[in-house]
């Protein structure tokens, strides 16, 4: 009798946990939508601040796309773009002059944690958090750009 309860507690726990990494695993992302960055509540070092710049998440059947549009600090147009999956591996981003790869990991319903590579070699990390009320996306960057100098970014976007 003690084994078929130890057998059935352990087999309840187990259903319930697979059951709730299957439920997360189809909570739709956050991020989807439209954001545009705020300037004036953002911080870039040692700068200088893009002029403008609008991200847009899509669900796909691949994962959530990302395009990242804007203006440089210099004038030059952003254009980058990635297909994210949350699930550890390298996800190909396009456009950056700082990196190629990204690697995303839930952290928790409104918060993604992101190594970001160039060559194969970790330059940075990004933490992406969603306020409560789903209205305002800070990215906070640590890393290094192309030329090995570091910089610091909190980029706030507002939800258009």
């Amino acid at each position: 009798m003690v084994n078929f309860l130890r057998t059935l507690f352990i087999g309840t726990v187990l259903a319930l946990g697979v059951g709730t990494l299957a439920q997360a695993a189809d909570t739709p992302d956050p991020a989807i939508g439209s954001w545009t960055l705020d300037l004036a509540k953002s911080r870039f070092s040692p700068g200088p601040a893009p002029k403008s710049q609008s991200r847009t998440y899509v669900q796909s059947a691949q994962g959530t796309v990302l395009t990242v549009t804007g203006v440089a600090a210099d004038g030059t147009q952003i254009n980058e773009q990635s297909t994210l999956t949350y699930d550890g591996k390298e996800c190909a981003l396009t456009g950056s002059p700082n990196y190629d790869t990204l690697i995303l990991k839930r952290i928790n319903g409104s918060t993604v944690k992101s190594t970001l590579k160039r060559g194969g070699k970790t330059v940075g990390t990004t933490t992406r958090s969603i306020s409560a009320h789903g209205k305002v996306m800070t990215l906070s960057t640590k890393a290094r750009d192309a030329k090995g100098m570091p910089y610091d970014i909190v980029a706030v976007f507002e939800r258009q």
